[in-house]
C-alpha cells in the first residue's frame, strides 16, 4: 500500500471515531512516534490536529483531546529515551550503520549529537518537538547522551504540552478546514526545520573560522 492512501485511510477512520475509542488514537500516535518511530510513516501532529476537529465535531471534549494529546506526547517521548539510554548505538549501528556511505561516520556523528545535546538539550528538546523529523529522533538521542532524565522530563513536559495544546487548538478552530491548516503547519515544520540546520551549520562554520 502507498503511503498517501494509507494516511488518508488513517485519517478517516480517526474522523468516524468519537468518545474513548477516538481519545486513545489521540493519546497512542503521539506516543508511538518516538518510542516505535511511527513519526517517520504517519506524523503525530495529525493524530492531535484530529483530535481538535473531533473536539469541534462535538465527538469528544476539548478538554480531554487536549489530556490525551499531552499525555501522548510525554509518554511516548520518555519511552524514546530510555530506549535510545539503553539500546541506542545498538540500533543505529544495526539498521541505517550497515549503509555503505554512513557505516563510517555513525560514531563521529553521534558524538556530535551528544557534544550538542549536552550543551543544547533543553533547546533541542522544545524546538525539536515542533518538527516531524526531530520529533522522532531527539528522545533517543538525549538518551544516548545520558541527559539527566529529570532535566529532559521537565523540558519534555514543556515542550509537549506547547506542542500537543497548539495543534489541537488549531483543528479545533480549523474546523472542516483542517486539511489546508495541516498543510500550513508541515511547511512551518520544514521551515522551522531549516532554520536549526542552518543556524546549526552557521556556529559550526564560525567556530573553524575562530580556530
Amino acid at each position: 500500500m502507498r503511503l498517501a492512501p494509507l494516511l488518508a485511510s488513517i485519517t478517516d477512520a480517526i474522523l468516524h471515531l468519537h468518545g474513548w475509542a477516538a481519545l486513545a488514537l489521540v493519546f497512542a500516535l503521539p506516543a508511538l512516534e518516538a518510542s516505535a518511530f511511527v513519526g517517520f510513516v504517519f506524523p503525530g501532529e495529525i493524530a492531535v490536529l484530529l483530535g481538535g476537529v473531533l473536539a469541534y465535531q462535538g465527538r469528544v471534549s476539548l478538554g480531554a483531546a487536549l489530556a490525551a494529546a499531552i499525555l501522548g506526547a510525554i509518554v511516548g517521548d520518555s519511552i524514546g529515551y530510555w530506549i535510545g539510554r539503553e539500546w541506542g548505538r545498538t540500533i543505529l549501528r544495526g539498521t541505517i550503520g550497515k549503509l555503505p556511505l554512513i557505516r563510517r561516520h555513525v560514531d563521529k556523528n553521534l558524538d556530535r549529537a551528544e557534544e550538542y545535546l549536552r550543551r543544547r538539550g533543553p533547546h533541542a528538546v522544545v524546538l525539536g518537538r515542533f518538527t516531524a523529523g526531530l520529533r522522532v529522533m531527539v528522545p533517543g538521542l538525549a538518551g544516548i547522551s545520558r541527559m539527566s532524565y529529570w532535566r529532559f522530563l521537565l523540558f519534555n513536559v514543556i515542550g509537549g504540552a506547547l506542542w500537543a495544546t497548539t495543534f489541537v487548538l488549531l483543528g479545533y478552530f480549523g474546523g472542516a478546514a483542517w486539511h489546508q491548516v495541516a498543510g500550513i503547519a508541515s511547511k512551518a515544520g520544514l521551515i522551522l526545520l531549516a532554520l536549526i540546520v542552518v543556524g546549526l551549520t552557521a556556529v559550526r562554520v564560525a567556530r573553524n573560522v575562530r580556530a
